[in-house]
Formats: C-alpha cells, sequence, structure tokens
C-alpha cells in the first residue's frame, strides 16, 4: 500500500465539506459560476480590514531588522501581551503574555493542546453537532473521541448528557461557541454550571478535565449578543481560535491559545504547549502575520453585513417550509433536512445547483449545513432554486 492503511481510511471518511466544494468545481464548469450556489465552505470573501492593510504597507516600507528570523516557540512577547490585554478586558481575569502561546490558526492550536494533554487511549468529548476535524485532531494524538449530543432542538449545552459521558479517561471536552455549524451562542449560565460539574470532580477526586473553546468565530455576534469568556465561568479553561473569521485571514495562518491562570498547574501546562508547539512541527506561528495582529486586536470585519445575510436567509427559507434555529453567530445555518435521508436530500439540492454539506458530516444526521460567508448577492440569485427545491420535496410555503 502506497500510504498508510490509517490515512486511507480516514480519507475515505474525511471532509463532506471539501467533497461537496469539488463537486461545485465540476457544476461551475458546466453551467457557470453564477449559476451555482454554493453554500459549502467556510471561506470568507469579504477583505480584512482596511487597518490591517495599513499596518502591512507600513511594515513592508519599513521593515524591522532580523523580522522574518525565528522567535521563542511560544512567539513574540509584544504579540501575546496585545492578545492577554484583550482576553483580560474581555474576561476581567488577569491574563499576562506568559499564559498565550501564538499558533499556527485555531487547528495549530487544538493540536498543540491535545498533545499537550493526552495520554494514549485518553477520552475527549465533542458535543454534537461538531466540526468534524475535531475526531481527526484527537487521534492525531492519541485519544479518543467520545460525542455527546446537545440539545436537538436548540443545539444548547446538554450538561446531564455531558455528566453521564464522563468516565475515568476523560481529559477533556471541546466546545464551540458560536457554534460551527448551528450558530449558537453558549449562555454564561450553561458554561457555568458546566464549570461547577468539572470543579466538583476535581475537588473530590482530583480528576482535572480541561474545557477546549475553540472561539473563531467570537467576535461574530448578532443582535446585541456578547460570547461570555470562558475563563471567569471555568477555571480549567484553554481558549484556541484564530483570526481567520474575525480578521477574514483564513490563509495566513495565525492564531493562539490562552490557558486560564485560574487553573490548577497553568504554568506547567503552558510550559507543555510550547514544547509542544515545537516539535509538533509548528516550530513558530508565521513571523509576519504575528507583527500585524498585535496591532490589530480591537478590528473586526463588518458583522453587521454577516446579519443581514443571516436575516435574509432565515426569512426565506422558513417562508418556504424549512425548519431552523435562527443562529445567535458565526456565518451558518442548520436547518433540519426535509428528507429523511440528509446525504440524499444534500444530493438532490445539487440538481438545482444548490451546494449543502449534510448533516452526517458534522456528526449530525437528518440535518444540513449552509454557509453564508459570501456576497450577498448570490444568495438573492440562489432564492428561486431554493423554491424549486422546497416544492420538489414537499414542503409548504407559509
Amino acid at each position: 500500500m502506497t500510504i498508510a492503511m490509517k490515512v486511507a481510511s480516514q480519507i475515505s471518511k474525511s471532509s463532506w465539506i471539501r467533497r461537496m466544494f469539488e463537486e461545485g468545481e465540476r457544476l461551475r464548469q458546466q453551467f457557470g459560476s453564477d449559476n451555482v450556489y454554493d453554500f459549502t465552505l467556510g471561506n470568507p470573501d469579504v477583505e480584512p480590514p482596511e487597518a490591517f492593510s495599513r499596518e502591512l504597507r507600513e511594515l513592508a516600507l519599513s521593515p524591522l531588522p532580523g523580522m522574518h528570523r525565528y522567535m521563542n516557540n511560544a512567539g513574540y512577547g509584544e504579540t501575546r501581551g496585545a492578545v492577554a490585554e484583550r482576553i483580560s478586558r474581555d474576561s476581567g481575569v488577569a491574563v499576562t503574555a506568559d499564559h498565550v502561546v501564538m499558533t499556527c490558526g485555531a487547528g495549530g492550536a487544538l493540536n498543540v493542546v491535545l498533545k499537550t494533554i493526552l495520554n494514549p487511549g485518553e477520552e475527549v468529548i465533542i458535543l454534537a453537532p461538531y466540526f468534524v476535524e475535531y475526531k481527526f485532531y484527537i487521534d492525531n494524538q492519541g485519544g479518543v473521541p467520545v460525542e455527546v449530543w446537545t440539545d436537538r432542538e436548540t443545539f444548547q449545552l446538554d450538561i446531564d448528557a455531558i455528566a453521564r459521558a464522563i468516565t475515568p479517561k476523560t481529559r477533556a471536552i471541546i466546545i464551540c461557541s458560536p457554534n460551527n455549524p448551528t450558530g449558537v451562542i453558549y449562555p454564561a449560565e450553561s458554561l457555568r454550571k458546566l464549570g461547577q460539574l468539572l470543579k466538583s470532580l476535581f475537588d473530590r477526586n482530583g480528576h482535572l478535565i480541561y474545557v477546549i473553546s475553540d472561539e473563531p468565530y467570537a467576535r461574530i455576534a448578532f443582535d446585541g449578543n456578547q460570547v461570555p469568556n470562558i475563563f471567569p465561568l471555568i477555571e480549567s479553561s484553554v481558549i484556541v481560535t484564530s483570526h481567520s473569521k474575525d480578521l477574514a485571514l483564513p490563509g495566513e495562518r495565525i492564531g493562539y491559545l490562552a490557558v486560564n491562570p485560574r487553573m490548577a498547574h497553568a504554568s506547567v501546562f503552558i510550559e507543555g504547549a510550547i514544547f509542544c508547539n515545537r516539535v509538533l512541527g509548528f516550530v513558530n506561528a508565521p513571523a509576519l502575520m504575528q507583527r500585524l495582529v498585535a496591532k490589530l486586536q480591537n478590528e473586526s470585519v463588518d458583522i453587521a453585513a454577516y446579519q443581514a445575510k443571516r436575516d435574509l436567509l432565515v426569512r426565506e427559507l422558513r417562508s418556504m417550509g424549512f425548519t431552523l434555529v435562527k443562529p445567535d453567530g458565526a456565518f451558518y445555518l442548520f436547518p433540519t433536512s426535509p428528507l429523511a435521508d440528509d446525504v440524499e436530500f444534500v444530493t438532490l439540492a445539487q440538481k438545482h445547483r444548490i451546494l449543502l454539506v449534510p448533516g452526517a458530516g458534522f456528526g449530525a444526521p437528518g440535518y444540513f449545513r449552509i454557509a453564508y460567508c459570501f456576497d450577498i448577492g448570490v444568495i438573492e440569485r440562489s432564492l428561486p432554486a431554493w423554491r424549486a427545491l422546497a416544492k420538489e420535496v414537499g414542503l409548504s410555503a407559509a
């Protein structure tokens, strides 16, 4: 066999998102880009804030000596300090540069955290619906994923279900808020209850369970909602995130991890994370991007534009008879599939040149995901196709 059997098996089960994106390429070649409505990939088509371009020009015209060399594996001190200052302000917890490690995006951060904490065979709880790469990241570091459903009506945390899933092998829980793929925000009270559950376990028997908060969408919240910072609510927490979404820099692979200073043995964790950032082969986060994002911690893309797209889709799809939870943030919808088989529904949608991702790709058969991080004109042009699809599957217009 040319490649490892395990890798070959994982490729066969790999991301529906990429698979559907590739199908979109075929349809675009056949029908033209304007006649294909691709809702598959969370790849923002908005440009970074003007402040990014300004800082990039300034750095290009006045380069710093040695700015492309290696630095401490944790990243530049001034960048980590800027991140820590922002987290401190958001959380009310005193975070310093020593609690932050700059990483190659949120994916890099997740792998660093999991390698830091996991012994072979230990379990990581993931909450369905979930980002499918979590399973591969956990497997990368020798762990075992354990799927636990959120509430199937609201997609909110089911604390009792999480409690039942915890075993002596449980090492971590991954949460994502606003969530990919549902767009829901977990309220502070739910997170506080989760923190109380884990603290009681630690106080009773010393069983430390980490909560890894995956937060690339944390600044994309609608209707005046605020995404609760996890640090005041859960002691054993680690933030992992990137600037892929809030600064529209997905291709630059710049992110960070931050450990809660209130967590037991936080300094030991950071020492391990810095080591793992190196030995996983990341070595350090991209130097140029570190310089830039240090000055952009208070910048963001236009959230109002995303909210307008959400509102348009929610209004129109509900009027066609689709059932869905209105998202609080991010740029995804996760409606119920009108057909019992979500893969069959997504395949049927292709007939109308609508590209979607089945819920099965997120551990949630019976649903489908819509990404709307592109020009609103595409959504408007797609509406007749959506209406034809709704009619074909027997939905009743409002």
